[in-house]
């Protein structure tokens, strides 16, 4: 028998719900998002540090006496909350569709 929990009278068998070909979709969906804005997020970090100690190019000015690296941490505060803006949106997009797989259970589609 699955994972069960009892909740008030009704049992949920987490196994026939991971079985479901809609969730196995759905993570790997959510896998690929987290993946993909993670590497966006590390390079974007990393190329900072790596831009400033081993190159010059931020180092010029941009504007007056602001240099590129000012501009490029700047752009990282942006980015930031950017991605935590883009995150937000795919998450509830995520809870949607774990209710329609929920739905979708309770309605018998995922039951051995």
């Amino acid at each position: 028998m699955g994972n069960n929990q009892a909740s008030k009278g009704v049992v949920i068998d987490y196994d026939a719900i991971a079985s479901q070909e809609s969730f196995k979709a759905l993570v790997r969906r959510k896998k690929s998002f987290l993946w993909s804005i993670t590497v966006i997020f590390l390079v974007a970090y990393m190329l900072l540090p790596i831009l400033t100690s081993f190159t010059t190019v931020l180092h010029q000015k941009a504007i007056g006496e602001i240099t590129w690296v000012w501009l490029y941490s700047a752009g990282l505060f942006i980015m930031t909350w950017g991605l935590c803006h883009v995150y937000v949106a795919k998450a509830h997009s995520f809870d949607k569709e774990a209710q329609a797989i929920i739905a979708e259970y309770e309605n018998g589609g995922g039951r051995r």
